[in-house]
């Protein structure tokens, strides 16, 4: 890896992917307020548990993101998205990007370890399963694969959760794992239409390439439906909290139905892709902020 001085902080933030480190934190953080709020914890109390899951979860989802890049650097090459990521442009090399990632894997699981056993356990369970089953199996070979994808997904809360205390008997937890399962398919569904001529010229197995548009319309309706369905989970824990659920996830159904076209669907994906990043940052702040409040 032959770079100046000035380009290495560009490069490592691009190389561990640093806007999906972003978004996973504040799912972490939202699991590690659930279980303040839970188990009546003190923030200051466990100030040294919650700095080492932020930094312990920052270090194994970038390493989650290096092998990431490294294994899929040929279709990378093809997406107009990920052609200039330094694993595809040779900026890191094979050697540089396995040191790096083998790296930060281990001082992460040390932090997360020291910040609770378990929530090593989860940080190292949310790697395997995005790096084995997603990228080096599911995503080439199968429509499933953004099912397989989200599994990793939902395991940031559950870091979260760990951090604080190892029990895992608590409904408020599993509705917060069930609504990040179901709401990563209608937004990776919106991201595929909207990259398909990409995928489909990597070979990439995404649903809308394999089985169409329409399938896909309707496979995001229905997850949309269940997502609707799995704000009542949170209504144990508080009503508001559900009903916010609710209407959010309401409106994104009706974004859904009312806006789609056969004949400008990528302005449909397009949509529906914002609007899930706003549904599940509106979800994320108000259980934060009820946990911490309450």
């Amino acid at each position: 890896m032959s770079l100046e001085y000035s380009s290495i902080p560009k490069v490592f933030l691009d190389t561990i992917k640093i806007g999906i480190i972003k978004s996973n934190l504040i799912a972490m953080f939202a699991g590690l307020s659930l279980a303040l709020y839970v188990f009546d914890a003190s923030i200051v109390a466990n100030i040294v548990p919650i700095l080492l899951s932020f930094l312990g979860s920052s270090l194994i989802i970038g390493a989650a993101g290096v092998f990431n890049n490294l294994y899929d650097r040929d279709i990378d090459a093809i997406m107009e998205r990920t052609k200039k990521r330094p694993t595809v442009t040779g900026r890191v090399d094979t050697k540089s990007g396995l040191i790096l990632g083998f790296s930060i894997t281990l001082i992460g699981a040390i932090m997360l370890y020291i910040a609770s056993p378990s929530a090593a356990v989860f940080g190292l369970l949310g790697l395997f399963l995005y790096v084995i089953p997603y990228t080096m199996w599911t995503k080439r070979t199968t429509i499933y694969n953004t099912e397989v994808g989200s599994l990793s997904g939902a395991v940031p809360p559950l870091i979260g959760w760990a951090a604080i205390s190892p029990e895992l008997g608590h409904f408020e937890i599993w509705a917060l794992v069930v609504t990040m399962l179901l709401w990563q398919m209608p937004h990776f569904y919106g991201i595929a239409i909207r990259r398909f001529d990409e995928y489909k010229a990597a070979g990439v197995p995404m649903l809308p390439v394999v089985k169409g548009i329409g399938r896909t319309y309707v496979q995001t309706n229905v997850y949309l439906v269940l997502l609707l369905l799995s704000s009542f989970l949170f209504w144990p824990m508080s009503p508001f909290v559900a009903i916010v659920a609710f209407l959010v996830s309401l409106a994104w159904l009706i974004l859904s139905v009312a806006t789609f076209d056969k004949k400008e669907t990528k302005k449909w994906s397009q949509r529906m892709f914002i609007f899930s990043i706003n549904h599940i940052t509106i979800i994320f702040l108000v259980i934060i902020a009820y946990s911490l409040i309450a």
